[in-house]
């Protein structure tokens, strides 16, 4: 349902003047031309000394002159603008943009409209400004990058415009192609797809031959621009994007990519999406694109020839000095084998079932990732299980279960997990589970009641070393400790977290979940119990 949109803001009315009064302050390099806040132009504050004789570029909220994004409310107000300046005697040249390549081959006078590779036209024309080329020679070169550059966007969310409901014209699972810079529908709506697939289509359309909307051919050399074009996208999501738009631009369609420029660079408001942005090039753009510059959100770290994306380094050379052979699946398991493959099987897909009760919990305590990240450490358990893991040898197997937790999970639950898979048999596990308990606690500095998973293992620890000194036998001591860590597990509802994420927690929010990771501890601690226990009982 449409809702009202939240934004950090005063009045609606003042946000385009307290934002240009905001940018001028961050911005030294910048000022607001006198009449202000009537009259809303921010221009360079060296202008007078820098501009002298040469070439100015005045841009506007949704249209440039020397360029104009080809929307017909932009262009009558800077062609109004323009005529009025060479009424006062001014030498002006207009430069329409046109990059949109979602829409199909214009009909009548509307044309293309402008998206983001007006940036890179932009920057073009403002090298070549600062080159001290003459109005006709700078109007030449931007209308000359204008023909060679194409855009496609994408977007998941509508945007916010200030003091206004959100719409909800875009439903859950859904994306829209090929939307413009104002945030007005797109071309076509589809169910969301993964941003592999979202490049590729985009790519393919940007490059299509039939509609030739930029005169790229196999062997060009190209400039692509990935821009978080909405205003609401990470840089991880931007980051994915490029990093699969270069290897399909080189292999797919026989491009040489020169630069990759990466960011937010026109946005509109809160939108999530990007747009990709093909331009060809040759010497000339890249110098002009390469020219120094303070624009403040130009990435002043790409300029020249790119460099080979992978180094070739070596990896380390494994941490065991048995051989590739001894470390794969034997096509026999012994006694000891089939029972480690049976715990380690109930333990992973106890962590696998639990995956959104454990995102959920650590949603309210933590950052809310315990569960993909345990999943990610289980599914790759089970995975390497079928192929490497040699399970006739129980320390081998465990170390093994380390390099599977340790390439996927990373973070705290993965080196904590790390540690703690260190013991491989019932007899010695009570002293090994007791020495990996202690090395966490010594480098993490969490300890018993500290709302940790430790809380969980500390007391399975405990009762697993009585229960073998009691003379229990392995099987029954392991069942019974593990009862103990699902009941610590539990307990620490009522703890107050001193370590971790959640020790910036209020104490009424904690009462109301677990911790998420002793939880997912007891959890896998007791179903490799129990496997173990019938697995026991079968043979007796």
């Amino acid at each position: 349902m449409a809702s009202q949109g939240k934004k950090l803001i005063n009045d609606p009315n003042d946000v385009v003047t307290e934002f240009i009064e905001g940018l001028v302050e961050t911005y030294p390099g910048l000022q607001y031309l006198d009449g202000f806040p009537e009259v809303k132009v921010v221009l360079r504050a060296d202008y007078a000394s820098a501009m002298l004789d040469k070439v100015a570029i005045i841009s506007g909220l949704w249209c440039w002159k020397l360029f104009g994004y080809n929307y017909t409310g932009d262009r009558l107000n800077f062609g109004l603008a323009a005529e009025q300046a060479k009424s006062e005697g001014y030498k002006v040249e207009t430069v329409i943009v046109g990059d949109d390549c979602a829409l199909p081959p214009p009909r009548g006078i509307v044309g293309r409209r402008g998206l983001a590779g007006t940036i890179l036209v932009h920057k073009v024309a403002g090298a070549a400004a600062a080159a001290g080329l003459s109005l006709d020679e700078v109007a030449a070169e931007a209308k000359c990058a204008s023909e060679m550059v194409g855009t496609m966007g994408v977007a998941l969310s509508v945007c916010t415009l200030p003091g206004q409901v959100t719409s909800d014209r875009l439903g859950p699972g859904k994306m829209e192609l090929g939307l413009g810079i104002h945030g007005e529908p797109g071309a076509a709506v589809a169910d969301l797809q993964p941003v592999e697939v979202v490049v590729s289509h985009v790519l393919q359309q940007i490059l299509s031959p039939e509609t030739n909307y930029v005169p790229i051919t196999r062997g060009n050399r190209v400039v692509l621009l990935v821009n978080g074009r909405l205003g609401a996208t990470p840089a991880m999501e931007l980051m994915i994007a490029a990093g699969k738009a270069v290897p399909k631009l080189q292999l797919e369609h026989g491009l040489a990519v020169d630069r990759v420029y990466t960011g937010s660079f026109m946005t509109s408001l809160d939108m999530a999406g990007f747009s990709i942005s093909i331009m060809k090039a040759d010497d000339a753009i890249l110098q002009r694109l390469d020219a120094a510059t303070k624009a403040p959100h130009w990435p002043v770290g790409v300029d020249g020839n790119r460099p080979p994306a992978k180094i070739p380094v070596p990896l380390p050379p494994s941490h065991s000095a048995k051989s590739d052979e001894s470390l794969s699946r034997p096509q026999q398991l012994s006694e000891q084998g089939h029972l480690l493959e049976v715990a380690i099987e109930a333990a992973v897909n106890a962590i696998i079932d639990l995956k959104d009760k454990l995102n959920e919990w650590d949603g309210i305590v933590g950052d809310g990732d315990c569960g993909s990240t345990m999943y990610r450490g289980a599914t790759a358990i089970l995975e390497d299980m079928k192929k490497h893991y040699p399970l006739n040898d129980a320390a081998e197997t465990v170390n093994e279960i380390g390099s599977s937790i340790r390439r996927v999970m990373g973070g705290t639950s993965g080196i904590i997990h790390e540690n703690l898979d260190s013991y491989h048999s019932l007899e010695s596990g009570a002293k090994a589970l007791e020495a990996s308990i202690a090395a966490v606690s010594k480098y993490g500095g969490a300890s018993a009641g500290f709302r940790t998973l430790l809380d969980a293992l500390i007391p399975a620890s405990d009762v697993l070393q009585e229960r073998l000194n009691a003379g229990d036998d392995p099987c029954t001591a392991f069942l019974l400790s593990s009862e103990a860590a699902v009941a610590g597990a539990e307990s620490t509802k009522h703890m107050q977290a001193q370590a971790g994420r959640s020790a910036y927690i209020s104490s009424d929010i904690l009462a109301t979940v677990p911790d998420p990771g002793a939880m997912a501890a007891a959890s896998w601690y007791r179903a490799a119990a129990l496997a173990i226990k019938n697995k026991c009982q079968i043979h007796e």
